[in-house]
């Protein structure tokens, strides 16, 4: 990403009870030093707090991370906060 850019801004949720944060805080290391604008919004976060953050801070990604095996649930249920 160029400095002439307007950096895309991600938003790193933990939806659900995993209190696992290491690769989210990984991830938004990386992305931040390659030029994005990161929110992280730490962990066991609901769906309906995912998106109303992601709204709120007009991100162009909403990334999730999840260790439990109920990601898939969970992504569901994010998504479903944006229709």
């Amino acid at each position: 990403m160029t400095t002439e850019q307007t950096p895309y801004r991600v938003l790193i949720g933990k939806p659900g009870l995993d209190g696992h944060d290491r690769g989210a805080k990984f991830m938004a290391r990386t992305l931040r030093d390659e030029g994005f604008e990161v929110i992280y919004t730490g962990i066991r976060r609901t769906a309906a707090e995912i998106a109303a953050t992601a709204i709120q801070e007009d991100v162009d990604v909403v990334r999730l991370s999840s260790l439990s095996g109920a990601h898939l649930r969970l992504l569901q249920m994010v998504k479903q906060q944006f229709t």
